[in-house]
């Protein structure tokens, strides 16, 4: 076991230098629609570059993990940005890790609350989906087109991930 991780909360600042947090609180916002509608803008930047690229929109349908989390795989897209998007009020963790020149660094894990998402941008090193509890659906925007958009770092010695102490999951 490499080390124990205690997710924190996701916050803007806290999660700043690795992506966007994708919610309505704080953002920018305006109403559309003769009123009957507010528009929360540009919570994200999406990228899609190389050949062929396109912005794609999926749905996911994850299963919980159970935690203690054993985490031995990160990815990441060099071609474009991912977003995960939670399409019910569930927590689920984020995994990320800073570049270094021998691969992914130390992993940083956060918990989301409810309703909040993540925009990861290209080539950030990142843990997979990881819902928490029960199953959840997410909306996913990336990038489709040619080339090879995935690169996996399988560490030596897992991870151990735990939720805060009191997390009401």
């Amino acid at each position: 076991m490499t080390g124990i991780i205690i997710a924190q909360p996701l916050t803007r600042e806290s999660f700043g230098s690795f992506g966007d947090v994708i919610e309505t609180d704080g953002a920018n916002h305006f109403p559309i629609n003769g009123g009957k509608c507010e528009r929360f803008h540009d919570l994200a930047q999406v990228e899609a570059t190389g050949p062929n690229a396109r912005v794609l929109i999926s749905l996911f349908k994850g299963t919980p993990y159970s935690f203690p989390l054993k985490l031995n795989l990160v990815e990441r897209h060099p071609f474009g940005s991912q977003a995960f998007i939670p399409l019910s009020p569930r927590p689920f963790l984020v995994v990320v890790c800073d570049d270094t020149p021998a691969g992914p660094g130390t992993p940083r894990a956060f918990l989301t609350k409810p309703g909040q998402g993540v925009n990861y941008p290209p080539n950030r090193w990142h843990g997979v989906l990881t819902p928490i509890g029960d199953n959840q659906d997410f909306a996913v925007i990336d990038r489709g087109g040619d080339g090879q958009n995935l690169e996996e770092f399988h560490f030596a010695e897992p991870y151990e991930i735990h939720l805060p102490q009191g997390s009401a999951i």
